[in-house]
């Protein structure tokens, strides 16, 4: 309203809101004005008085306000309401002498007569000025907000904003169960709870509400399932043994008027459209006629899905004006399917349009509307059916539900015929409704059509046996007495049913109270005490409804006016006395009416007319000019009928062109008002111009419906004169068409709301809601074009002529088609062509209203853009009909054995060469090659076949024109390549042109505006798409969907073959490249086979796992589809305790190289040389009973030389022919040196064969231990020929062909690209990575400065970076470490925990050393070799060392640091590898060990001083607790004798670190600190300097080492000494390593002493 408060500034607002005031009809009247300071937006008329809502919120009153304090009051001019001042009222309402407001915050005020309780406040009889009424619930305290009030002559409504009703006052009009009136308090009408009520209206003595039909919008209402009034359940249940009966036959008793007679056509239920919300299924007025009684019949469980057949009986009901049919079942046997298939349903409904049409007959005398109840069990039978089957029988059923097009056939056959079937006699109010709800892709918010038996579904039923209870809901479904297949539809037809956006078209009109004249429609002159539905005016659409004193109005979105009540005075507009029933108001033909008031005995309508201004209609009675004030005499009144004093029928009012554009009319009492706006600069005459328009279409919409679309779909012979196909095309065109009426009429009524209330272009919804215009117009465009191109129209022909005769006077006149004898087919096209024109007007108006606005205002912007929008659809829509005409035509020429295989629905010709423009390059000279290009292929047809190219995998590229004058095309395909010749370089720039469009257009969806595409030169090369190889090969019969370039797959995809293999991953040049998985299907197992992992030009190629469906899973490098490399399988059932594993080297998928081999169920591990899946060469054997073998093995088997110990130190040396079994030559030596020399035969451990000579060595022969401790390790794997493979990969990574061999730059720019691919496919699954990783990779992704001088700096910087790249598998050097942790610890856990192993588990730890260090020096070149120094920068370097370097100052002459592989590297493995290698130290150690532990243990028992005695330490370094001075040892004995582990505390403390660090280094660090300790200690002991001497140090350190407790020093002694930096040997940390061995020794051969 602003906009226009803009233009209009000099007028202060006189343009809008103008009142006009009158009485009756005849040409003398004239009409007053009222004038106000602000204009009315409301006006409400008592009997007596007025009520008037101004802009800004103010009420005025007028007329006789006999409640006012003073004298009988009669205000000729509108007086202001005072007490309302402050509030700001947004609606008002007028009772006879009564009247109410409610206020922005939904507070009620009432004032007036209060005799009957109307204004709700008790004790007054009447309400001087607008007092507060609260509605409060019952529950609680709070107030319950109201959107709108009416008023009667004793009671009041009220509208809260929740949509439910409350009323207060006296009578049954108040729709309360209350014995006592008044009713003081507003109360709630119980009856109407649970629905959305959409207006109320009140007349004398009755009141009616407008609902909302219940679709599946009704479900989130909780359902109730027992009567509110007599608490009985709703639904009874009887459990048979094969089958369930469902009752809902509940009658509630109260509530009711006891009457003698059962009123005629009443039924129990209460709507025809919803499963009905058990607060209200006791809609009981009588006790009706039996009930339908529905029993669902579940003949058998999902397991017999043959015969799961349904029956649904029921009784004909008694109030029927006809028998019903009794064949309303649906049976359904279908293949393995309980769902009805085509046939049945057509047969079906074939038998209830018989029966209805039969009830149609019966019922034309019009006394009632066609009830119908009988065709409601059809779509409810098999909605419900379907809805409780599934709910029964689970989910199972329900996923086939969904899976079956049961939807989408229902729809083709039921919603359209349902409807025709159940409309009344007169057909224009018939509507068919939206049958189409599948095709409607784009309904936005509609959600799951069967959104109500899904939920049904996920309140999942539990079913022990049978249904045990079930969902009252889905109960209350199977009980609809008549149902229209709303189930199927979305209610809103595909447009989001956004309740406060889209106006609602389903609607039902209940009544109750007084009806004595007829008023509440149920055709009969009977009371009712609760709301009840008026049956006849379900399905019209009714959207406002008003009531006089004693009749009642219904205004219906096809602007017709439905009548019913007291007629005395002709107030009704059509001649029935009185009317019962809701009857049509006469009106001329083309006369629609928007808006409708009822007075006292008049009735007021605004109408739609000829020219664009809104014409007033009067009916009723005429007022005289002498008896304005109140009733006339019952005998007068007579006399008046007779003179003629009311009308026969509606008249206009002459004057109503004077008052400007009239947005409402207001009836009341015996006067008349209507308000007005004047038209300031167009936009009030634009506003109505539209509403009109639109209104005028709607009807056009439904008459086009009514009388062609539904004769069409009812005929018999449809299906047999269209064909299947084109049948189901014609289904969804009326879908369609259905879909876009609805959605017309909703706008149609939201336009007429916006023209009485607001006038604003803000609420628009074709601008809000654009979108959803035009997606409907689109599809529906599509659908014509669909059915046009198929040959629809012209095979209609026939039909048309049965239905519509010879000549189509009906067609031509709805096509709007002036030519004369245009074809039957011809006028059917124009005629479903038409709604698009329509497009056009929505353009021009869009544009006039925008013109009324400033060109800066947003406004302006909104309506320009939306005409705009609208204006490009129109060309594009006019585009797509072109292109179906050429089309159609070209089918009509086309050779017909081709057209059956090529005719599709939406396949539009392009362009094709029958003018021979374009042929094949070097083409034979009689053959024909012809090619047609459509919207989805290029269709290549020769004589008596053709070939189909997908557009989507098409590519066409210009050929260089040469001397040669050939203007060539090059098309390429997945598998064709064609070489093209057009006959002119302008016939080749056409096709070129056409074929790059078409592709384009393929690829971005239909309906993309091929116009604009004609600037973009060509399609995009790389695309995706789908698409099915068909020549033989490897891809035969194979279906790739993903990326493509130039005609092969290339990026992501998923290959599929049909025996069941699937590639998914990455593709080049059309193989598979890159990262995969595959799926391979086992056929003898009937399980697959999972690869996982790299692929090149179409083979496995890289590391990947690959799980064997036998169980086995390989997980290592492939090459060329084959295990190559390094790898690990393992085999077993369970992976996790899996009887056999190996690791080691492949080539050409078998075992080759070092491996090692755990067999788990002999307890066996072979480390060794393998050949062809054979250990064949050196290897070593150990067993879990502890003997160890090694040497030659060959074809599987020890075989050759061989050295065998068992667990106590046996020893043979000597030959093997088989496992175990010794054969030939050898040497036997016992434990005690005793030893059997000469030949062998035998297994070992079941008596050996020997023949030889047995030695006892002399004692001087004790060498032999030792030569025999020097001979293991001789004949197994060497440390450096181990794990090549691993090393090789790394390198190869780094891109060197061999180790050492490379560019430096290039292995950067790999690491690089590793990490950077790697992390992206690891984003994918971010749950794997931690924050942390993700940091160390960021900063990994960084190239470290790799060349140029290395400086301790640099040398820090490298070991960080070393250590951080370590940390992570997907850096090369990370997986490097990540395998060889893995490689060991398979090698050294388990039975390889072998103490004799211990020597080739350091040396393989020595070897790995060295091979990284030598990818580390290629990676920094600059880094000096092995031993070589880095110089210091300056003197003064920091003392502390690193902790994982060691300090070499002390050693070397010029200061540096010694760079060595242990230093660097170490820190970073061994702490991985530390378990099993110590495990391994711990047993070979285990005997020293036990003895040294012993000794300590003892030693320990002594306190501290008895042991610095006992080992010799000088007294001068006895900590003491008395200072000063060292008295006699016999003087400080006594104060600390019995102390324990008090002495040298802190550096017994540090020494025990060494048992928690893993490098050498670490260790030697901490013996360095544990010397440190104790000499700060002596040091503060003696207040001086001091230098030790080794006399000195070594009792003291051997102390701490006792008291430290180190369970197993030797090992770790042990490993320190074997891996060692070697350059420290002989520094301090040497010496210091020394003394810490002594001891160790000192310890073990203490108890000597």
């Amino acid at each position: 309203m602003e906009p226009q408060r803009r233009s209009s500034e000099d007028d202060d607002g006189g343009e809008r809101g103008l009142l006009h005031c009158w009485r009756g009809y005849s040409y003398s009247v004239v009409p007053e004005r009222l004038l106000l300071p602000r204009p009315v937006l409301q006006v409400a008329l008592g009997a007596q008085h007025g009520v008037l809502l101004v802009e800004g919120g103010q009420v005025y009153t007028f007329g006789e306000l006999s409640w006012k304090q003073s004298q009988a009051f009669q205000a000729a001019e509108p007086t202001l309401e005072n007490a309302l001042s402050g509030q700001r009222v947004v609606a008002v309402a007028a009772g006879s002498f009564h009247s109410g407001a409610v206020t922005e915050d939904g507070s009620v005020h009432m004032w007036g007569d209060n005799g009957a309780g109307q204004c709700g406040l008790s004790g007054l009889s009447c309400v001087p000025n607008p007092t507060p009424v609260a509605l409060l619930d019952p529950g609680g305290a709070q107030t319950v907000p109201v959107l709108e009030l009416a008023c009667g002559e004793k009671h009041s409504l009220a509208l809260t904003v929740q949509r439910e009703v409350w009323a207060w006052g006296s009578g049954c009009q108040l729709g309360l169960n209350a014995s006592v009136f008044p009713v003081w308090k507003p109360q709630k009408v119980e009856q109407l709870a649970g629905r959305y009520v959409l207006q109320v209206a009140c007349g004398a003595s009755h009141s009616l509400a407008l609902v909302r039909c219940l679709g599946p919008e009704g479900v989130h209402r909780p359902p109730v399932d027992k009567c509110n009034q007599c608490n009985q359940l709703l639904y009874t249940m009887t459990d048979k043994e094969d089958h369930v009966i469902i009752s809902d036959s509940h009658y509630c008793p109260m509530g009711v008027e006891a009457r003698e007679d059962p009123p005629p056509t009443q039924t129990l239920k209460t709507s025809p459209s919803e499963p009905i919300l058990p607060s209200y299924s006791s809609s009981a007025s009588t006790p009706a006629a039996p009930v339908p009684d529905p029993t669902l019949d579940l003949v058998s469980g999902p397991q017999d899905s043959q015969k799961a057949g349904l029956t649904i009986g029921e009784h004909p009901p008694a109030d029927s004006d006809a028998p019903a049919p009794s064949k309303a079942v649906a049976s359904a046997a279908v293949k393995s399917s309980p769902y009805p298939d085509e046939q049945e349903v057509k047969e079906y409904l074939r038998k209830l349009s018989d029966a209805s049409q039969a009830e149609a007959k019966m019922a034309a005398g019009g006394l009632h509307a066609l009830k119908p109840s009988s065709l409601g069990r059809g779509s409810s039978a098999l909605n419900s059916l379907v809805a409780s089957c599934a709910s029964a029988v689970g989910e199972r059923v329900a996923s086939t539900y969904e899976a079956l097009s049961l939807k989408r056939m229902m729809n083709f056959y039921l919603p359209s015929r349902l409807e025709v079937l159940s409309g009344t006699a007169d057909n224009t109010a018939e509507r068919v409704r939206r049958e189409e709800s599948v095709q409607a892709k784009k309904s936005s918010s509609t959600g799951d059509i069967h959104e109500e038996e899904a939920e049904g579904l996920r309140r999942r039923l539990s079913l022990p046996g049978l249904l045990s209870q079930v969902s009252p809901r889905l109960l209350r479904k199977m009980g609809r007495s008549k149902t229209r297949a709303f189930a199927l539809t979305p209610m809103g037809g595909g447009i989001p049913e956004d309740q406060e956006v889209f106006p609602i078209l389903q609607t039902e009109v209940w009544s109750w109270g007084h009806g004595e004249h007829g008023e509440l429609g149920h055709g009969d002159n009977l009371a009712r005490l609760q709301p009840l539905c008026i049956k006849s005016l379900n399905k019209k659409e009714v959207i406002r409804v008003a009531a006089g004193a004693h009749h009642s109005i219904a205004l219906t979105a096809q602007s017709q006016v439905y009548s019913w009540g007291s007629n005395l005075s002709g107030q009704l507009g059509h001649m029935e006395t009185p009317s019962t029933i809701p009857r049509l108001a006469k009106l001329s033909e083309g006369i629609r009416v928007w808006d409708a008031s009822a007075g006292e005995r008049h009735t007021l309508l605004l109408a739609d007319g000829d020219c664009i201004q809104p014409i007033i209609y009067y009916s009723g009675q005429q007022v005289k000019e002498g008896q304005e004030g109140g009733g006339m005499e019952e005998g007068e009144e007579e006399k008046d009928e007779r003179a003629g004093g009311y009308t026969q029928q509606p008249v206009l009012l002459p004057f109503c062109m004077n008052l400007g554009y009239v947005s409402s009319v207001v009836a009341g009492g015996r006067r008349c008002v209507a308000l007005s706006d004047r038209n300031v600069m167009g936009f009030i005459a634009s506003l109505h111009e539209l509403a009109s328009a639109e209104r005028k279409f709607y009807c056009k919409l439904c008459d086009v419906k009514s009388q062609v679309i539904r004769p069409l779909l009812e005929l018999e012979s449809l299906s047999t004169v269209l064909g299947p196909m084109a049948t189901e095309l014609l289904q969804t065109l009326a879908g369609r068409f259905s879909m876009l009426s609805h959605l017309t009429g909703q706008h149609a009524a939201s336009l007429t709301a916006n023209l009485r209330r607001g006038r604003d272009v803000n609420s628009f919804l074709i601008l809000e809601n654009s979108s959803i215009f035009l997606d409907l117009y689109n599809d529906y465009c599509s659908a014509v074009g669909n059915f046009f191109v198929m040959g629809g129209f012209h095979a209609l022909t026939k039909p048309s002529l049965d239905i519509f005769g010879k000549s189509p006077e009906l067609l031509q006149r709805l096509s709007e088609c002036s030519e004369e004898n245009t074809a039957t087919s011809d006028l059917l096209v124009t005629l479903f062509y038409l709604p698009t024109q329509h497009l056009h007007e929505y353009s021009r108006l869009l544009l006039k209203l925008a013109t009324c606005f400033e060109v800066s205002s947003g406004d302006y912007q909104k309506l320009q853009d939306s005409c705009s929008k609208f204006e490009a659809l129109t060309l594009q829509l006019k585009r797509k009909r072109k292109e179906a005409e050429y089309t159609f035509h070209f089918w009509k020429s086309f050779p017909g054995k081709m057209t059956d295989s090529l005719r599709k629905p939406h396949r539009r010709l392009i362009y094709e060469s029958s003018n021979k423009s374009l042929t094949v390059q070097n083409a034979g000279r009689f053959s024909v090659n012809w090619f047609i290009l459509f919207n989805d292929s290029l269709v290549h047809a020769q004589f008596s076949t053709h070939h189909i190219f997908a557009l989507a995998t098409l590519w066409v590229d210009p050929t260089p024109e040469d001397d040669s004058g050939l203007h060539g095309l090059k098309v390429v395909t997945p598998e064709e390549t064609l070489t093209l010749l057009a006959s002119s370089s302008a016939e080749k720039t056409k096709w070129l042109r056409a074929i790059n469009q078409a592709v384009d257009q393929a690829l971005s969806g239909a309906g993309q505006d091929a116009g604009s595409s004609g600037l973009k030169s060509e399609p995009p090369i790389s695309r995706t798409a789908s698409y099915t190889f068909y020549k033989d090969g490897r891809l035969k019969d194979a279906t790739y969907e993903g990326r493509w370039l130039s005609g092969k797959p290339h990026g992501r995809g998923i290959l599929k073959w049909p025996d069941g293999r699937i590639y998914t991953g990455s593709f080049k040049n059309g193989l598979e490249d890159g990262f995969g998985e595959f799926v391979c299907p086992n056929k003898m197992l009937n399980k697959d086979d999972l690869y996982h992992g790299y692929w090149k030009e179409g083979k496995m190629h890289g590391l990947g796992t690959y799980r064997y469906a036998s169980g086995e899973v390989y997980d290592g490098s492939f090459q060329d589809g084959m295990r190559q490399g390094h790898g690990m399988l393992r085999s077993g059932k369970h992976n996790t305790s899996s009887p056999s594993v190996f690791i080691g080297h492949w080539l050409q998928d078998k075992k080759t190289g070092y491996g090692v081999f755990d067999d788990i169920t002999k307890g066996e591990k072979y480390m060794g040389m393998w050949q062809d899946h054979q250990r064949q060469g050196m290897g070593v054997v150990v067993t879990q009973f502890g003997l160890y073998y090694e040497g030659a093995f060959k074809d599987n088997k020890m075989m050759g030389t061989g050295i065998l110990l068992s667990e106590d130190d046996t020893t043979y040396e000597g030959e093997f022919s088989d496992d175990w079994t010794l054969t030939g030559k050898g040497v036997l030596t016992m434990p005690n040196g005793d030893y059997l020399e000469g030949s062998f035969s035998g297994e070992w451990g079941s008596g050996l064969k020997v023949t030889g000579s047995y030695f006892k060595p002399n004692l001087f022969d004790a060498e032999k231990d030792k030569n025999q401790a020097v001979k293991l390790g001789r004949l197994s794997v060497r440390a450096e020929e181990k794990w090549k493979a691993v090393f090789e990969e790394c390198w190869s990574q780094l891109g060197c062909e061999t180790p050492g061999q490379g560019e430096h730059l290039k292995a950067w720019e790999n690491i690089a690209v590793a990490l950077t691919s790697n992390r992206q496919q690891i984003q994918d699954s971010p749950e794997t990575l931690s924050r942390s990783h993700s940091k160390t990779l960021e900063s990994l992704e960084v190239i470290p400065q790799y060349e140029g001088p290395v400086t301790i700096e640099r040398y820090h910087s490298i070991r960080l970076y070393l250590i951080k790249a370590c940390d992570t598998p997907l850096h090369p050097l990370g997986r490097l470490v990540e395998t060889l942790v893995a490689v060991y610890r398979m090698t050294y856990v388990g039975v390889g925990a072998n103490r004799r192993l211990l020597p080739q588990a350091v040396n393989e730890i020595k070897s790995y050393l060295g091979h990284i260090f030598q990818i580390v020096r290629f990676l920094f070149p600059d880094l000096p070799e092995e031993g070589g120094l880095i110089p210091e920068p300056t003197e003064n370097l920091p003392d502390s060392t690193q902790e994982t370097s060691t300090d070499t100052r002390t050693e070397s002459p010029k200061p540096g640091r010694v760079v060595s592989s242990s230093a660097l590297l170490l820190p970073v493995l061994l702490p991985r590898l530390y378990p099993p290698l110590f495990t391994l130290y711990a047993l070979e150690k285990e005997k020293e060990d036990d003895m040294y532990w012993e000794c300590v243990l003892r030693l320990n028992k002594q306190p501290d001083l008895a042991l610095l005695a006992f080992l010799g330490v000088q007294q001068k370094f006895w900590p003491v607790l008395v200072p000063n001075s060292l008295p006699a040892p016999g003087d400080k004995q006594p104060v600390i004798s019995s102390t324990k582990d008090a002495c040298f505390a802190s550096a017994v403390e540090t020494l025990q670190q060494i048992s928690t660090t893993f490098t050498p280094s670490d260790k030697l660090q901490v013996i360095q600190l544990t010397f440190e300790e104790i000499t700060q200690e002596v040091q503060s002991l003696l207040k001086q300097d001091f230098l030790w001497s080794m006399d000195d140090l070594f009792p003291v350190f051997l102390y701490v080492v006792l008291r430290a407790r180190i369970r197993n020093l030797g090992s770790e002694v042990s490993l320190i000494e074997d891996l060692m930096d070697p350059c420290i040997q002989h520094g301090e940390h040497g010496i210091m390593f020394t003394t810490l061995k002594a001891c160790y020794y000192q310890i073990q051969h203490e108890k000597i002493t």
